[in-house]
């Protein structure tokens, strides 16, 4: 650029990129590939969890104490998180993969993802008991007055029996038949009109086992076809789990 009397002045060149600019740039592209992995640990840790739906693969052992009873369960077998802890309880809710009898596995995920759906799956729930006679034994001084109709042959060889009106049972039905033992079997179901719409836990009966436990457990109604080897394996999963609680709380069972 000539100057007013005609000469040559000296170029003055400015940077394009300063280097304010240029550390201001690399602080944000650091920024943001932090960002970027966290959100990336996050994203499979979450997912990982939003995976498992709450539930739980761990094998870990808990000691639960229900009243006079102590029982042993893992923590894929325990439906609630905050269930999963040694100590006292009111209740405790399990859900078992039929006909096995196991807890939530990766192999088995897909019949605990949607139990809205009539899948494999047995739910029960675990508590002190407060009444003296289980559903089998109400059948005679209580059932049978809340009755009405004759009695129809019902699903998988057991007798269907339909509630009066007003009773709070409308739309189910009572079943029975005769246990392994010989007593009575008694279950309430909600039997649908279409076996597709059939859910996972439309049959529901309780017992009484252990020292002083109620267990209520339930399952769909299309698995009704093998009631008498459910109601023995429920059975037994609880008597292999449970023994009398020790005052200190500790397990007598080596």
């Amino acid at each position: 650029m000539r100057n007013g009397a005609g000469g040559v002045g000296a170029t003055e060149e400015t940077p394009l990129l300063s280097h304010r600019f240029l550390l201001i740039s690399v602080f944000v592209i650091a920024l943001l590939a932090a960002a970027s992995l966290a959100i990336n640990i996050y994203g499979r840790l979450y997912g990982a969890q939003l995976a498992l739906a709450g539930h739980s693969d761990s094998l870990e052992a808990y000691d639960i104490t229900i009243g006079r009873d102590l029982v042993h369960l893992t923590a894929n077998t325990i439906r609630f998180e905050p269930q999963r802890r040694t100590g006292a309880a009111e209740r405790v809710d399990l859900q078992l993969h039929w006909p096995s009898m196991e807890g939530y596995s990766h192999a088995r995920r897909l019949a605990f993802d949607d139990i809205g759906q009539a899948q494999p799956l047995i739910f029960l729930q675990i508590s002190q008991s407060t009444m003296s006679r289980d559903m089998s034994g109400r059948v005679e001084p209580i059932y049978r007055h809340l009755l009405t109709g004759p009695t129809e042959a019902g699903p998988a060889g057991l007798q269907m029996h339909h509630f009066k009106p007003g009773t709070g049972f409308e739309g189910e039905v009572l079943l029975t038949g005769e246990a392994t033992d010989g007593g009575v079997y008694a279950i309430r179901c909600l039997i649908p009109s279409d076996d597709k719409l059939a859910s996972s836990s439309d049959c529901q009966r309780d017992i009484h086992a252990g020292e002083d436990l109620s267990v209520l457990y339930r399952f769909s109604s299309r698995m009704l076809p093998a009631w008498r080897q459910i109601d023995d394996a429920v059975r037994s999963f609880i008597e292999a789990r449970a023994e009398a609680a020790h005052p200190s709380g500790i397990s007598k069972k080596p």
